[in-house]
Order: structure tokens, then sequence, then C-alpha cells
């Protein structure tokens, strides 16, 4: 859902919930209620949907590469103490 979609939803809303009498200067109120609601999404640091998905999708490779590299180095940690790689480990037992 991207943030003007939001805006818009907040705005029916309050304009729904007021008085009668109070919606005759609609227009002039949905400016301001936007204003305010665009003014207090851009104070929080929000991020799109897309910029999420992009930055989940490199921590999921970075995790990854991570854990590729922590077997590497117990793997060479085992080789300097004179003890099979934990990779070989496996082939040893069957």
């Amino acid at each position: 859902m991207s943030i003007t979609h939001t805006i818009e939803e907040i705005s029916q809303r309050i304009e729904q919930a007021m008085p009668e009498g109070m919606r005759e200067g609609k227009q002039e109120f949905e400016k301001a209620v936007r204003q305010a609601v665009s003014n207090g999404f851009s104070r929080m640091d929000l991020v799109t949907r897309e910029e999420f998905d992009v930055q989940t999708q490199v921590l999921a490779r970075t995790r990854a590469k991570l854990e590729i590299l922590e077997q590497r180095v117990a793997d060479m940690e085992a080789r300097r103490d004179g003890r099979p790689p934990e990779s070989e480990e496996g082939d040893l037992a069957s």
C-alpha cells in the first residue's frame, strides 16, 4: 500500500466521522488533513514496500554467504587442529 493511498484512506475516515455541518469546508479540510498526515509520515523515516523487499533479499544473500564463510573458517580451524573438517566428517561416518 502506497503512502498516498494510506493518506487518502485516513482522510476519508476522518471525513466520514465528522458531523454534517463540518463537511461544508470539505476541500479545505481535505487539504489540511493530507498536509498534516503527509508531514507526519515524512518525519517517521519510512521506507516503501519495494525498498523493504529489496533489502530483505540483500539480507538473505548476505546470510547465505556468511554461513558459507563460517563453514570455511570452521574447516580451516579443524585442519589446523588436526581434525577432519566438519564438511568431511559426515562422509567419514558413512
